[in-house]
């Protein structure tokens, strides 16, 4: 007999879920913990003061830790990431936005397939998202050579790219439905993933995803402070 196809939500976890970057948040522990050279944090520095001082976009920093922890990532022993990764983890698993733990919350309870997309590194994404009931995990796949040592490398970096590519994978693969997906996102790097479900909600968005949002009349969601309001 043939299962019914169950629905499911998808989430972007920085920024919509987690109040920070993980990748950020792991790249600072990594330099603390020697693993990562002390001069690691100048090659983002200067792109972060801009940001912090609004003379520059979040895009330009984040691409800088991006790039410092791609550099630095090799041959560092999985072990020691892993250590890393759980203190991460037990330290910032409540830094999330109260609308978005809820939302997720009501979802597990009403039986939705939670589907967590990001950019962040698979390894750190694990741990997070378990704690809050995801069911699949989608995240930068850094590869393991000799002596489970990090190469440096990213494995099918081309899949992560497309969020889109990867639902319709899931949707097959799990038995899934469109008829009622929900998709959460805060950058124009989720349009594609808002596109293809059928209830798309912007979360706190950035410039170039709320225009778009307001031309498609998604659902814009706002959190600030201690107050959450919806514009469209």
């Amino acid at each position: 007999m043939e299962t019914r196809p169950q629905k499911f939500a998808v989430f972007d976890i920085d920024g919509t879920i987690f109040r920070s970057s993980l990748l950020i948040e792991l790249t600072e522990e990594l330099i603390k913990a020697g693993l990562f050279p002390a001069n690691t944090r100048s090659n983002y520095e200067i792109p972060w003061k801009k940001w912090l001082d609004r003379e520059d976009g979040y895009d330009k920093y984040i691409m800088a830790v991006v790039d410092s922890f791609q550099k630095n990532i090799k041959g560092v022993a999985y072990g020691d990431f892993a250590e890393v990764v759980k203190k991460i983890v037990e330290n910032q698993k409540n830094h999330t936005y109260r609308y978005t733990r809820q939302l997720v919350r009501e979802l597990k309870q009403r039986g939705y397939f939670l589907l967590a997309i990001s950019h962040s590194p698979k390894g750190v994404l694990d741990g997070f998202c378990q704690e809050l009931g995801f069911d699949k995990v989608y995240g930068r796949f850094y590869e393991l050579g000799p002596g489970d040592k990090f190469t440096g490398q990213v494995v099918d970096e081309h899949l992560i790219a497309n969020k889109a590519n990867i639902i319709k994978r899931v949707v097959e693969k799990e038995n899934l439905t469109l008829k009622g997906s929900i998709g959460v996102g805060d950058t124009e790097s989720d349009i594609s993933m808002l596109e293809i479900v059928e209830k798309p909600i912007c979360f706190n968005p950035n410039e170039k995803l709320y225009r778009y949002a307001k031309i498609n009349k998604w659902p814009i969601v706002v959190e600030r402070k201690d107050v959450i309001y919806r514009i469209n």
